[in-house]
């Protein structure tokens, strides 16, 4: 069962890896990006893509910094301490 998941993944990563693959070779055609103060830039389709994607992932990343250093650097809280079983005294049989 292990292997037959293990080839599945495969198979789903090389779809995906295909189909981005036929997306990239389908946008190849220039596009223009219109920024600020009349700047303009001139790229494939698929470059474009691929930069405000990874700008998103940086702007992602750098927004959920702050609540990892706040976790990181906050002191680790002791574990509740559980009471000790009371001692058995042994039993005085009759």
């Amino acid at each position: 069962m292990n292997k037959l998941t293990r080839l599945l993944k495969w198979i789903l990563k090389a779809a995906i890896f295909f189909a981005l693959f036929a997306f990239a070779l389908n946008n190849q055609q220039d596009a223009t990006v219109h920024l600020l103060f009349g700047h303009r830039w001139r790229a494939p389709m698929m470059l474009i893509v691929l930069a405000a994607f990874t700008l998103g992932m940086v702007v992602g990343v750098l927004g959920m910094l702050p609540g990892w250093w706040s976790r990181r650097q906050a002191p680790p809280t002791p574990p509740e301490s559980v009471p000790p079983p009371p001692l058995s005294s042994p039993s005085h049989g009759v």
